[in-house]
């Protein structure tokens, strides 16, 4: 009788042991789209020490995460707060192309008259060759083509600056 009961214990152990680990199993295959997340939609956190425009808007000095729309084929940028709970902007972009994928996150701006915020003119994802190019106003992108434009790529949290100027008409 003992050897029965010893030997129904020891399969109860068994099928707790398997589906202890069937469950483990399931719960990384649910975890496993969660962790590809931030690639799809491209999350970038940037803090900026000054003001910057955007299309239709200025973001006053501060802490934003920039993210793209995983159903919109890319096209679509969102502007959220430090702590992702207000939507600053909802943005259409377009396409940019780079010949090499760029080293960490990268952001041009260009310089706008005295006393304007500098515009942000692309945006790109780390190791990526295609990145997000705003879309301004007619007016905007005629003042934006002509002006000084530098590009600032951010690696581990350090900030490199390259100067990139584009003449104007380009």
């Amino acid at each position: 009788m003992q050897g029965i009961t010893n030997l129904m214990e020891e399969k109860e152990m068994i099928n707790r042991k398997a589906f202890a680990v069937l469950g483990l199993a399931l719960a990384s295959l649910m975890a496993l789209p969660n962790a590809q997340a931030s690639e799809q939609d491209q999350a970038t956190k940037l803090t900026f020490s000054q003001s910057v425009e955007i299309p239709g808007r200025v973001l006053p000095a501060g802490t934003y995460w920039f993210m793209v729309d995983p159903n919109s084929s890319s096209h679509i940028v969102r502007i959220f707060s430090q702590d992702r709970s207000t939507l600053y902007a909802t943005l259409l972009t377009t396409s940019s192309e780079q010949q090499h994928p760029s080293e960490g996150t990268e952001v041009t701006f260009a310089n706008r008259m005295p006393m304007q915020p500098e515009a942000i003119v692309t945006w790109f994802y780390p190791g990526r060759t295609i990145g997000h190019e705003f879309l301004y106003s007619k007016h905007d992108q005629k003042e934006l083509a002509q002006a000084k434009q530098h590009t600032i790529t951010m690696q581990k949290e350090v900030a490199q600056e390259k100067q990139h100027t584009v003449p104007p008409g380009n």
